[in-house]
């Protein structure tokens, strides 16, 4: 990744003072088994990761690229598995290794359409056939601060709906029809709308995404 789809500096400085927000719906994850393997990509601090496991959950790995943010999340959390993320936004493993991937707040910290392509291309391939993908991000607000923003730095970046945050940060708001192309290779089960403060304390309003991995039909011919 760039610089600005990682902003590993940024991270680390924050790792100690942010709050993230988006909520766990735990209906979504009826249908998982208490040992499935889930990867919680872009886990911050453990809180998504530790919500999990007061639900049972106990095959649980949490990455980030931020070492801060991982630092902290073990030692919150130092029962749990937590790993830094060294070349975003592969992962070291073979492919089909999780039957769940979760995907918070991490979109918008990534501003770059080829570089969210990139991810969500590395998510698919570590995902089992029918595993499933739970994305929870922000879409493009209708308030006149964030239009002014969008509008601001729509040239610098290319892409309407990044921005510049006061403390430093690049970050990425979404239309509803982009996150649909980005998970085309998935198929989409549900979706909900959510209000979310955000990491610098305003209200904004969300999306959530539950998609599973196709699985590929055999061609092989009947066993004689």
């Amino acid at each position: 990744m760039s610089d600005a789809d990682s902003q590993i500096p940024y991270w680390d400085a924050a790792a100690a003072t942010k709050t993230f927000t988006h909520p766990l719906h735990p209906p979504w994850l009826d249908g998982l088994s208490r040992r499935a393997a889930i990867l919680d990509y872009g886990c911050g601090y453990g809180r998504t990761m530790e919500e999990l496991e007061r639900h049972g959950f106990d095959n649980l790995t949490g990455a980030d690229t931020s070492p801060a943010m991982i630092e902290r999340a073990r030692h919150l959390h130092p029962a749990l598995h937590f790993t830094t993320l060294d070349a975003p936004p592969a992962w070291p493993s073979p492919r089909a290794a999780f039957d769940a991937v979760l995907l918070f707040a991490v979109l918008t910290c990534v501003p770059a359409d080829a570089a969210q392509l990139r991810l969500i291309a590395e998510l698919h391939r570590i995902l089992k056939p029918g595993g499933i993908l739970y994305l929870s991000d922000l879409l493009l607000q209708d308030d006149e601060r964030n239009r002014g923003r969008y509008d601001c730095y729509a040239t610098r970046y290319a892409n309407y709906g990044v921005f510049e945050t006061d403390d430093g940060a690049v970050c990425r708001h979404h239309s509803r029809a982009w996150l649909a192309t980005l998970l085309s290779g998935f198929e989409t089960l549900t979706t909900r709308t959510i209000t979310v403060p955000t990491m610098n304390g305003h209200e904004s309003t969300g999306i959530q995404i539950l998609a599973r991995k196709p699985v590929v039909p055999s061609t092989a011919g009947p066993v004689r």
